[in-house]
């Protein structure tokens, strides 16, 4: 057996004993990824298998059947990022659709398009990114305002909201 095999032998029995993960947060799977990390690194479990099998090992049946492919057939090298980025990626996805979903019954209705962001924003916490509250947003304005803020990808939101708003006066 090799040095470096012997090694990474060791070092995966000495991980498995010292890494202590928080239950998987399909909510957030940033911050929890963020998390496990700072325990792999101050735990010094440097093994790819390892933290591939650790986070695993902590996937509940719903979010393991989401990257039930990786988990089968992962990569020979870099299976922890491809199981992180896949995770990140398709629950990200999924979080978009059901927020969707649920904010698909808001309407403007009488309110300024700054009011309704607002209020869009307030429904949605921090769950969703600015491009996708955005693109929400402004599909419920009137045709004419879609038309106008259409092209202004670079201003940041909020500035696009207060612009929808000098249009709507």
């Amino acid at each position: 057996m090799a040095t470096d095999e012997k090694f990474e032998e060791c070092s995966a029995t000495v991980d498995r004993v010292s890494v202590r993960l928080p239950p998987f947060w399909p909510e957030d799977p940033d911050i929890w990824f963020a998390q496990v990390e700072a325990q792999f690194e101050t735990s010094g479990t440097k093994a790819d298998s390892t933290k591939f099998y650790t986070v695993v090992q902590q996937l509940d049946q719903r979010i393991a059947r989401e990257v039930r492919d990786v988990i089968t057939s992962p990569p020979s090298v870099g299976k922890y990022d491809k199981l992180k980025n896949e995770l990140i990626k398709r629950l990200s996805t999924l979080r978009d659709h059901r927020m969707r979903q649920l904010l698909t019954h808001e309407e403007l209705g009488d309110r300024k398009p700054s009011q309704f962001l607002r209020h869009l924003r307030s429904l949605a916490g921090d769950q969703v990114n600015d491009d996708f509250l955005r693109s929400l947003w402004a599909s419920r304005l009137p045709s004419h305002i879609q038309a106008i803020i259409a092209s202004q990808t670079s201003l940041r939101l909020d500035d696009v909201a207060e612009l929808a708003d000098k249009i709507s006066e």
